[in-house]
């Protein structure tokens, strides 16, 4: 696949390879791609075979494109042009966006408290409490807001508190278990 020179002590790899359309006895055309070394042509790899001009020029680009990828080479005009229409699927997508789910953290805790062990403790206050102190960082007064604005649950000060003292009482110990 490449011809390797040394001049002054370098390696020059220098790649022979290039596209054939060959013609075949029942009147198609192949699409080719050749390598030539030490003046010996070797069939690469045959990228399709039509009688179609359209799709003929199609496997030229396709193979061409194999030999780029095949001799490390990158088509920077290429790259460029599918950057662009990335960049304008994006342009085209976020304007028409009608809903964000701004809850999505909240959705992958959830199944990390369930893989971590947790849904063993049947209780969604925990769940709850465990989700939003990860997500939301905050005092119990901004924890009570914070459940009520994103998950409607009526949490009171006092409810927490008295949660809190319930799972320091009877549920430390399992917790600590699943936890380690």
């Amino acid at each position: 696949m490449k011809n390797i020179w040394v001049t002054q002590g370098r390696e020059i790899v220098f790649y022979c390879m290039f596209i054939r359309k060959k013609k075949n006895h029942s009147g198609t055309i192949s699409v080719v791609v050749i390598d030539k070394s030490n003046n010996r042509f070797c069939e690469l790899k045959t990228i399709g075979t039509s009688s179609d001009e359209k799709k003929i020029d199609e496997f030229c680009e396709e193979g061409k494109k194999w030999i780029s990828k095949q001799s490390g080479k990158i088509d920077m005009l290429a790259a460029q042009t599918q950057i662009e229409e990335e960049r304008e699927v994006v342009d085209n997508l976020i304007p028409n966006i009608e809903n964000i789910l701004l809850n999505g953290t909240q959705l992958i805790l959830d199944k990390v408290f369930d893989l971590v062990g947790f849904q063993a403790i049947r209780d969604d206050i925990l769940r709850h409490l465990a989700i939003a102190r990860l997500c939301q960082p905050r005092s119990k007064v901004g924890t009570v807001n914070y459940l009520k604005s994103h998950f409607d649950e009526d949490a009171s000060l006092d409810k927490i508190y008295r949660y809190l003292d319930k799972l320091n009482d009877n549920q430390k110990e399992e917790i600590q278990r699943i936890s380690v």
